[in-house]
């Protein structure tokens, strides 16, 4: 059995983690990570610039994105789709896709959640591939 610490509840307060530059106009803060205890999924706050995107790219497990504030596009299949602030995305593993900020003034910010604390990203045009904790300055 695990230590009792390990299994006890935690609040994360955004304003008070350290956020990570990723290049390219985005910032990541990780919330929930098996650093922190969790066993079955990861997650955190991702905020774009006015303008940015990121490249393609997969995961290796399932990923769930909100919106949470701005105006964005995901790029999905070959379709954009826009999104307002609170829809949410599902996306399988292995399939190829994108977030793009919209605005040219105003910055846009996801909560991502990926289904497993290994999970990785494959960047499309180069195939290489790091753990996403590799984005939050591990």
């Amino acid at each position: 059995m695990e230590p009792a610490e390990a299994l006890s509840p935690k609040v994360f307060r955004p304003d008070q983690i350290k956020s990570h530059d990723r290049g390219g106009g985005a910032k990541t803060t990780p919330l929930v990570t098996a650093s922190a205890g969790a066993k079955s999924l990861i997650n955190g706050i991702t905020e774009f610039a006015p303008g940015a995107s990121i490249p393609f790219h997969f995961h290796n497990c399932e990923e769930s994105v909100m919106l949470l504030e701005g105006e964005a596009v995901l790029d999905i299949g070959g379709q954009e789709y826009p999104l307002k602030a609170l829809d949410t995305t599902w996306i399988p593993p292995n399939v190829p896709h994108r977030f793009r900020n919209v605005s040219p003034t105003r910055p846009m910010k996801i909560l991502w959640i990926y289904a497993s604390p290994g999970a990785t990203r494959t960047l499309v045009e180069t195939g290489e591939t790091r753990p996403i904790t590799a984005e939050h300055g591990k």
